[in-house]
């Protein structure tokens, strides 16, 4: 024994080999060994077993990157990226430059991640694992459409990569293409059938189709395969508020609760549904309980901020609604410019302030009436509103200078302000709401649409029945034109306001000859004002239709759902927002029948008013 150190001692100054050491540092056997550590979760083990074979040969690229990957699993991802980064210094292998792409992406450096992965994958073009590592970090970046592209790209080499398709599906209901990202989640699928969280996928983007039978039959599925998992318990709840049935999916938001008791996603839902029921004390609760497990998360505060507004709570509820900034994906928009923030604190005498649709159409109409406040104020107000706007509200009293959303550049202000903080910025409450400002269209284009109308020998009533398909509560606030039909028979006139009718709406237009229809010559809000200024009375849903002819003070009757926008308030049929306004609402029952026989009684009733006054002139 003593022979053989003293042996190995003189081979080592030599300068040659020993075999011993050699015998002990064998790759295969090494990574092998390292390889078992790791799965045993040994990871200290692991690593001392790399820097024993790294002490015999400390630059081998190979030994280098399995210590990265060494901490790479171990979680200790600022080690992975060293690791890694030598290794590729050795040899720049597109699997190397792959797992320093995985480290740096799981510490969240994305941007050099991307980096990485980038030149990976054009060392190896034909590797599909390493486009899917490529498009999760793009994916990650917000760089959605050149992510999806990586996973496509990844499934032309590889149709059966399942990480692949799951990713392509992923990202291309992201990017809101969802008849795609059906067709990947269906391949997921065929790749691993009868697997839950495929099932969940397919059923929201079915949910996003407007599909919501077969959404809750993939809901359905997925809790089948894991009945224990509470958020396929959610899921199917959430399906069920989609096709109305309120109480049954109560009923499956308590069911999660008793498997996960402070499950965010089922308070949120469980508020969701008390609400739509009018169980409003329940509901407060559930909304005070969430923001109290997590308050610091805006979306929770924005549901707040509506269920105060909605209760008429204004004091809460609009301060808590500027927590929509923080909250991702709702479609609004406030640009960054010149100005400080304006909410109501500063002095604006003698300043210039820019005020911005930062929301819909209406909610643009709606907050025109503060724009005459901030001018007594002493301001000089510059308006930004839609490009359909623009001609009408340019001349609204107080508006200095209005401009559209497609101006490319915004003058410079002293401060700026959302129209929708308008209501914060004045501290509104339900008795002191500034009443609307009266808009008016040019009389030449009055005259025209009256002439256009005919005779004036019948009460004269504009309709609207539907708002935009992209709407999240479309299918509570729309209704088929058929089912107006009904109140064509009570001796009036009757014109279409509706803009960009639904195909099955154009067939009965085509078929009902006494809806005069010049849709067409609606080219924008000044056209539309000119026709309602020409109406007795306008009958529509909540559009910004409604805000229009409210705000003109054209009588408007709004057909509104079980739970409507928070403008609407609760349980009162006229608005505080607007004298000229009726609320028509449905009942506990939840559908437009109840509600349009009301309005056809009501409006036999304004006929016969008409009639009358007909005759006494």
């Amino acid at each position: 024994m003593q022979m053989k150190r003293r042996e190995r001692r003189a081979t080592a100054k030599q300068g040659k080999p020993d075999p011993n050491v050699r015998a002990n540092n064998n790759l295969a056997a090494v990574h092998a060994e390292v390889v078992d550590k790791m799965r045993a979760g040994r990871f200290l083990e692991a690593q001392l077993r790399c820097r024993q074979a790294l002490e015999a040969t400390p630059e081998d690229a190979e030994l280098l990157h399995l210590m990265a990957l060494v901490y790479l699993n171990a979680a200790e991802f600022d080690h992975a990226v060293e690791w890694a980064s030598r290794a590729i210094r050795k040899d720049p292998k597109p699997s190397y430059l792959a797992t320093l792409g995985t480290a740096l992406q799981r510490s969240g450096r994305l941007e050099e991640a991307s980096q990485v992965l980038d030149k990976a994958v054009q060392l190896k073009p034909d590797d599909a694992a390493l486009w899917v590592s490529l498009g999760g970090v793009l994916e990650g970046l917000k760089r959605l459409s050149e992510a999806a592209l990586c996973f496509q790209h990844a499934l032309k080499l590889d149709p059966h990569h399942l990480a692949a398709a799951w990713g392509s599906a992923a990202t291309l209901q992201q990017l809101g293409r969802l008849e795609e990202a059906l067709v990947d989640c269906d391949l997921c699928e065929r790749l691993q059938p009868n697997d839950a969280l495929t099932a969940t996928l397919r059923s929201m983007l079915l949910r996003g189709l407007k599909r919501f039978e077969e959404s809750l039959a993939d809901a359905r599925r997925a809790h089948s395969l894991d009945p224990k998992n509470p958020d396929f318990c959610v899921n199917v709840g959430d399906a069920l508020l989609w096709l109305d049935r309120v109480e049954e999916g109560l009923e499956w938001f308590e069911r999660a609760l008793e498997l996960r008791p402070f499950l965010l996603s089922a308070l949120e839902s469980k508020g969701r549904a008390l609400r739509r029921l009018h169980r409003l004390v329940e509901a407060t609760a559930v909304y005070h309980q969430l923001r109290a497990i997590d308050p610091t998360n805006a979306r929770l505060e924005f549901a707040l901020a509506t269920h105060h507004l909605w209760l008429g709570n204004f004091e809460a509820g609009w301060r808590e609604r500027e927590a929509r900034w923080r909250v991702p994906g709702l479609p609004i928009h406030f640009p960054d410019g010149p100005g400080a923030l304006w909410l109501g604190e500063e002095s604006i005498a003698a300043k210039s302030i820019l005020i911005y649709s930062d929301e819909g159409l209406g909610d643009a109409i709606q907050f025109t009436r503060y724009v005459p406040l901030l001018a007594a104020q002493g301001a000089r107000v510059v308006l930004v509103v839609q490009d359909s706007l623009q001609d009408l509200l340019s001349t609204l009293p107080g508006v200095s200078l209005c401009l559209p959303h497609s101006s490319s550049t915004l003058p410079p202000v002293d401060f700026r302000c959302p129209a929708t903080s308008l209501p914060l910025a004045f501290r509104t409450m339900l008795d002191t709401i500034p009443p609307p400002i009266r808009l008016s269209a040019p009389a030449d284009r009055v005259s025209a649409w009256d002439e256009r109308l005919g005779p004036r020998d019948r009460l004269r009533v504009g309709l609207v029945w539907s708002g935009s398909l992209t709407h999240p509560n479309d299918m509570n606030r729309s209704i088929a034109l058929q089912s107006l039909t009904p109140i064509l028979d009570v001796g009036a006139t009757f014109v279409s306001l509706q803009k960009d009718p639904r195909p099955d709406d154009q067939a009965v237009l085509r078929e009902r000859p006494e809806i005069i229809d010049l849709t067409a010559q609606l080219t924008d809000f000044r056209e539309t004002a000119a026709l309602v200024s020409c109406l007795d009375l306008v009958i529509t849903v909540d559009t910004s239709t409604a805000h229009l002819a409210a705000t003109m003070g054209c009588p408007t009757w709004i057909m509104l759902s079980r739970t409507p926008d928070f403008r609407w308030l609760v349980d009162r049929d006229d608005s505080p927002w607007y004298p000229a306004v009726r609320l028509f609402r449905q009942t506990e029952t939840r559908e437009y029948g109840s509600v349009i026989e009301r309005v056809r009684a009501e409006l036999f009733v304004a006929v016969g008013r008409a009639g009358d006054g007909a005759k006494q002139s």
